[in-house]
């Protein structure tokens, strides 16, 4: 863990079992135990019996917890097919898949035994009606109805709560210890309790406000709603000298590559490292950004085993800007996907009414420990080259 803006920002890369500095699975359990109120809980996919057991007692505890998952995650496409083993009867064989899911070469088995664990204790559950992607990955600790209950915070980044999540993909989370970041993310929450999820959103917009914690603005943005491929965009072109990216999925349909190549022709130093199997596909930017002559990486498992998928979504420009988050660099993910990021940092010097002031040895150090883990990535990958 490394803590900035006194003790209000803390950042955090994982997994340790490849080399990155936290773990994570016990970073979003500590949180979750922290609660003394409340939890609201927003997440893709959610198959972490370590995060789970920590949910689990916060609501013996007496903790109000609700939760939004990715339906997707918790039922089947169709319906299971028994087919009987030698000596099994048929009523045995539907019994084995309606209930155990033992026979199924990949099941979400897991998945529904920690709903139904969740959902005895005592948990408000729901499913997202999103008929694209449910993508978001945060936690609002003891804040809701406008006001804290505690100690308010907010955890989000990368990272799905899963086994794999923590254990296997590298991500990134971020925990915001300031009512503001938590009541961004709680007035989001309260959209999703009231049934709109992504494009079907028909609230009036509200331009993100920057909210100063310590010296370090912040602003936080949520897709599609705030469109957020803009403010990436608008961040990326106060670049000066250098930008960094570690991006899972990155296609060309976004307008970020744009200005990357816009970038890279005025002159601005661009290195970005891209998961080897989303970036080797024919839509990806990989291509794109490599012609144009900007270095590009692929994660590599050889020379970091173990390794699952590169699942950042990181980009660090200069020394001034760090943005993150669940959203990747794809038009849907900006159009349909309920996703969010977050900016921090400035390299403006700015007045109390835009954020300020701004402490830049702390936006400083928020850059180099990111783009000290994407380099570190970039040291265990391999330079992307057209076959």
């Amino acid at each position: 863990m490394t803590a900035f803006a006194q003790g209000k920002i803390e950042a955090f890369c994982g997994p340790t079992e490849l080399g990155a500095p936290d773990d994570l699975e016990q970073v979003v359990s500590d949180f979750i135990r922290g609660a003394k109120k409340t939890l609201d809980i927003a997440v893709q996919e959610l198959d972490n019996e370590v995060i789970a057991q920590a949910l689990l007692d916060a609501a013996l505890k007496g903790v109000r917890i609700r939760m939004f998952m990715e339906q997707d995650y918790l039922c089947a496409a169709s319906p299971p097919k028994p087919t009987p083993k030698a000596g099994q009867t048929v009523r045995d064989a539907r019994l084995e898949v309606q209930w155990e899911e033992t026979r199924r070469p990949k099941t979400l088995k897991t998945n529904r035994d920690i709903l139904a664990a969740l959902l005895r204790c005592g948990v408000d559950v729901k499913a997202d009606l999103n008929p694209k992607i449910f993508h978001q990955k945060f936690i609002v600790r003891d804040y809701r109805g406008g006001r804290s209950l505690g100690r308010a915070g907010l955890l989000t980044g990368s990272t799905n709560f899963t086994t794999t999540g923590t254990h296997k993909n590298l991500n990134h989370v971020i925990l915001f210890h300031d009512y503001r970041v938590a009541r961004a993310y709680a007035a989001e929450f309260e959209e999703l309790m009231g049934g709109t999820f992504g494009a079907l959103r028909s609230r009036e917009e509200i331009l993100p406000k920057t909210i100063n914690i310590k010296g370090v603005p912040v602003r936080v943005l949520f897709a599609p709603d705030d469109h957020p491929e803009l403010e990436i965009i608008k961040q990326m072109l106060k670049a000066r000298a250098r930008l960094d990216f570690a991006i899972f999925t990155f296609a060309g349909s976004s307008g970020i590559d744009d200005a990357l190549i816009m970038l890279h022709l005025a002159g601005i130093d661009i290195q970005g490292v891209l998961d080897a199997m989303q970036g080797g596909q024919d839509w990806a930017a990989t291509h794109w950004l490599h012609d144009e002559g900007i270095e590009v990486f692929l994660s590599d498992r050889l020379k970091l085993p173990g390794l699952g998928k590169l699942h950042h979504k990181l980009m660090v420009i200069d020394d001034d800007i760090v943005i993150a988050g669940s959203m990747n660099y794809t038009a849907p993910a900006n159009e349909y996907n309920d996703e969010n990021i977050f900016v921090l940092g400035n390299p403006y010097d700015l007045s109390k009414s835009e954020g300020g002031p701004v402490d830049h040895l702390e936006c400083k150090a928020i850059a180099a420990f990111f783009r000290n883990e994407i380099e570190r990535i970039v040291a265990h990958s391999t330079r992307f080259e057209p076959s």
